[in-house]
């Protein structure tokens, strides 16, 4: 029986299950596959959803969603459950989710990263970024702040330390608030704060903060711009050198319908778009132009603002990042890919017009007050911790409190989350939806005497984008065009035309005008026409198909009558 939930978070065995039991209460839309394992052989879980007796999901033109890459940002798993449960309540009863499931297919997967997840979720978490694999320096001897549980109590939170030299010193309008000294400040009580967690080889005097031996990004692992470890930190040894990279690529590249991919991550609240490296002004201006639509529709469904990554989400205007998802999608694949930032405690206190990136810098202290006045309000006490004593093993008497980060700056907590999840579902549809869709146009035989006759087919492309949807695929020959086979029984022969004819690609819609003017002109390049003369029995049938990777199968026969 499916039992599913929206207020909580599910560790590896509940997920697994959940997925098992959907697949099994609706064997007539979902499969749900293993596409490889985790660097501990957990199996990487994915879940194809589409109509399978209006066509198997390789025959429709499908969207890539995942979640989860990251192993602390767990709501994205949540994301795609509820998408899964939004999708069988829809189908038949939302007209919308029915045509899509009919015509298109989704590939979800809600865990990208199972071991790295468990962490995070386990009775005492510890924090990752990826995966569990020692990297980059497997034999690094660990000293100094290793950040952990050690009271206990199933959370990791900041630790405060009396220091006369610290940088902070407790907010005078706010007690439990920790504000900046000033830079001339001297005589007062001041505090140094660190995540909670163990000093190892303490020396009575530093304590330095060592980086994770796990330190594995798999966002900076994919195979476009793939950058050493010296230039792009977490990047793994080579291109899909992590298995669950490995296990995505490869599906995906064999998986030539894709025409499109969502990757689910936390935090900020927002749409991003490639590129991560470089300027707008690098993509084909027809690409462009078609991300910002699916954007603006994006804001519209979602409430989240669209923006590059390149122009509006880097901390340092002299970095950026490589080696990620959506750029390797874009530039491999020749799809539109974005990378969705679940959740937003800002917007959720009423904090307006801030920078992205940026406000983790520099923002008024009046931001922290309105954070702290909603978390009181609707949190119970959750989302900020008093602070309180504990003796800690190496530093003696210190204070654990503040921000539950988990569950406050990385994930929605339990009680909004699925208030958070219900923006997406309709923004998804939507995206499967402007897919390229082929479709029979009309059909004729004319019968020529002697046995002979005139076939032809004509067909269209429903949908919004062009069958190649990117510019840049055509750029790149990424993309097959339609394919026509003609299929001819025993005893009719062919006297003109092809059995096996490359049609091209059809265009869709997605370029045109926003208004008529003395320019317009729709021309038909959305349709194609494939003719033959056959010479056989009357009676005789013969099938036609003609198939396109990323826009479906139209399948049709002709009867040789008069």
């Amino acid at each position: 029986m499916l039992d599913v939930r929206f207020d909580c978070y599910y560790r590896y065995a509940d997920l697994t299950r959940i997925l098992k039991d959907f697949a099994a209460t609706y064997p007539d839309l979902m499969t749900l596959e293993s596409i490889g394992q985790s660097y501990e052989q957990r199996e990487i879980w994915l879940i194809t959803v589409t109509n399978h007796q209006t066509g198997t999901a390789k025959d429709k033109p499908a969207v890539w969603i995942d979640g989860n890459i990251h192993a602390t940002e767990i709501a994205p798993s949540s994301v795609c459950l509820y998408f899964l449960d939004v999708l069988t309540k829809g189908y038949k009863n939302d007209p919308e989710i029915t045509r899509c499931l009919d015509t298109r297919a989704f590939y979800i997967c809600p865990r990208v990263n199972p071991d790295g997840a468990e962490l995070a979720l386990a009775d005492k978490p510890k924090f990752l970024r990826s995966g569990t694999r020692f990297y980059p320096n497997p034999d690094a001897v660990e000293e100094g702040l290793i950040e952990e549980d050690i009271d206990g109590d199933g959370r990791i939170l900041l630790m405060r330390i009396p220091d006369e030299n610290g940088p902070w010193k407790v907010s005078p309008v706010e007690p439990r608030l920790l504000v900046r000294r000033e830079p001339t400040e001297t005589g007062g009580q001041y505090y140094r704060v660190f995540r909670e967690g163990k000093v190892e080889n303490y020396d009575g005097v530093s304590i330095p903060i060592k980086p994770l031996k796990e330190g594995l990004d798999f966002n900076r692992n994919f195979p476009f711009m793939w950058r050493q470890e010296d230039e792009q930190k977490g990047s793994g040894d080579y291109p899909t050198s992590e298995s669950e990279v490995r296990s995505l690529v490869q599906f995906i590249s064999n998986s030539p319908n894709i025409i499109g991919a969502l990757s689910f991550h936390t935090m900020s609240g927002v749409l991003l778009r490639p590129y991560s490296h470089q300027s707008d002004d690098k993509f084909p201006p027809e690409d462009l132009q078609v991300y910002e639509k699916i954007g603006k529709e994006g804001t519209k469904t979602t409430g989240y603002q669209a923006i590059s990554i390149y122009h509006d989400f880097r901390a340092n205007a002299q970095d950026y990042v490589t080696g990620a998802f959506d750029d390797w999608m874009y530039e491999h694949r020749g799809v539109f890919a974005w990378t969705v930032e679940v959740w937003s405690p800002m917007e959720y206190a009423g904090i307006q017009d801030y920078h992205l990136v940026n406000w983790f810098r520099e923002h008024p202290f009046e931001d922290d007050l309105k954070l702290l006045e909603w978390s009181d309000r609707e949190l119970n006490g959750e989302g900020y911790i008093d602070w309180y004593e504990w003796e800690h093993p190496q530093l003696g008497k210190v204070e654990l409190g503040g921000w539950n980060g988990l569950y406050f700056w990385r994930n929605p907590p339990q009680s909004v989350l699925e208030k958070e999840l219900r923006r997406f579902p309709k923004w998804l549809v939507w995206n499967a939806l402007i897919s390229p869709c082929l479709e029979l146009y009309e059909t004729k035989v004319e019968a020529l005497g002697d046995d002979n006759y005139y076939l032809r087919v004509a067909i269209q492309n429903t949908g919004w984008l062009p069958t190649y949807i990117t510019q840049k695929a055509l750029e790149k020959k990424l993309a097959r065009g339609c394919l026509c086979f003609l299929k001819l029984p025993s005893g009719v022969s062919l006297k003109m035309g092809k059995e096996q004819e490359d049609i091209g690609h059809l265009e869709g819609r997605a370029y045109q005008a926003s208004a008529i003017t003395w320019r317009t002109g729709d021309a038909t390049s959305d349709r194609a026409l494939v003719e033959w003369i056959v010479q056989g029995e009357k009676g005789s049938k013969i099938d036609v198909e003609i198939r396109c990777d990323r826009a479906g199968v139209v399948r049709t026969q002709l009867q040789l009558l008069e």
